[in-house]
């Protein structure tokens, strides 16, 4: 498989490439995602992918230093580079390091899939060493997706009786399955420390607060596994803190909630758990600031993404799911009640449904 690593700032342009990209059709597999190219340098150490895409406007290390990196130090690697600014000085930049393939957004699938194709034909022609990295199978990638949901569930319901519970039973899986091996326990290690990383953006907690460092100091599984519970219930320490003893509800902190996590189950009951309130002082208080309830927001942010989605030539029933959505039928009528069209008129004419 050849590995590839997204560098974008924005998590829907990730989830968007994600979609998009025909991976397992061409024999790729994305191993990584980062947010600036700082992170982006940690991740190509750890994984030595053989493909980055990335953005070239960024906060921090932005995409010029990361071509300026990749092209001293990993000259082997192919990149992409999509960005949203069809500047000249980037385009130069672009050159000067030799990107492999230049795309605008809004992302288009054929000019990604055709610009991922022709990385893969130039990496087949010229194999690079694998740099001590092992795949993950299908059934490990399948159990990080479950424990993932199961750790992200406890976190924002502010339970950390459950994520000891859920990292206990996640060791033992692991133990089960045999799993040992130092430099594929590196790449798990790294997986959740993303995560958590993801966790604490999305609940506005400063990452500076943890320490992320990506090497393990404690040997063998249960090391890896306390020293992830360490930094999950550290992490989470600080978000109870930072909610439970304030002189006043941040509003502007649940939109930032909302805004991120609008794709779960959001119910106003919820919400005003986790964030030690009242839902009828929320519901109250919500409305006042914003002039609308918050039910009605979460509906408002998934409709918006969704005709974003949409225009960008995703399949209507991979929007519904992105959103939140089980069933199909009822995201018609949500979309419809909101936007005055059918998802499939919108993209009439333009792309199939």
């Amino acid at each position: 498989m050849i590995r590839a690593i997204i560098v974008d700032d924005e998590q829907w342009t990730r989830d968007i490439i994600k979609r998009f990209g025909s991976w397992q059709e061409l024999d790729m597999e994305i191993v990584g995602e980062a947010e600036d190219g700082l992170e982006a340098e940690r991740l190509i150490q750890m994984f030595a992918p053989q493909l980055v895409i990335t953005d070239m406007h960024m906060p921090g290390a932005g995409g010029v230093e990361l071509l300026k990196y990749l092209n001293e130090s990993h000259p082997e690697i192919k990149i992409i580079v999509v960005s949203g600014y069809d500047d000249f000085e980037f385009t130069r930049h672009a050159i000067r390091y030799k990107v492999n393939e230049y795309l605008l957004k809004p992302i288009d699938a054929a000019e990604l899939n055709h610009a991922l194709g022709k990385c893969k034909a130039e990496l087949e022609a010229e194999p690079a060493g694998s740099g001590g990295y092992v795949p993950f199978d299908a059934d490990i990638l399948h159990l990080i997706k479950r424990y993932k949901l199961l750790l992200s569930v406890h976190y924002h319901e502010l339970n950390e009786e459950g994520i000891r519970h859920v990292l206990d039973a996640f060791l033992q899986e692991l133990q089960s399955a045999g799993y040992s091996d130092k430099t594929w326990m590196r790449q798990l290690y790294q997986e959740f420390l993303s995560h958590l990383k993801e966790l604490m953006v999305s609940n506005s907690v400063e990452l500076g607060q943890v320490e992320f460092d990506s090497e393990l100091m404690l040997p063998g599984l249960e090391g890896m596994v306390q020293q992830l519970g360490e930094r999950y219930l550290t992490s989470l320490q600080l978000l109870i803190q930072q909610r439970k003893f304030r002189n006043k509800l941040n509003l502007d902190e649940i939109k930032t909630f909302i805004d991120y996590n609008f794709a779960e189950s959001i119910s106003l009951e919820k919400v005003a758990r986790s964030f030690f309130v009242s839902k009828e002082y929320l519901s109250k208080i919500f409305k006042q600031e914003f002039g609308q309830n918050m039910t009605d927001y979460v509906q408002q942010v998934r409709m918006i993404k969704a005709k974003e989605w949409i225009l960008q030539g995703i399949p209507i029933k991979t929007v519904a799911e992105m959103c939140g959505y089980e069933e199909l039928g009822y995201f018609y009528r949500v979309f419809k009640k909101q936007h005055g069209i059918a998802p499939g008129e919108l993209r009439k004419g333009t792309h199939e449904v």
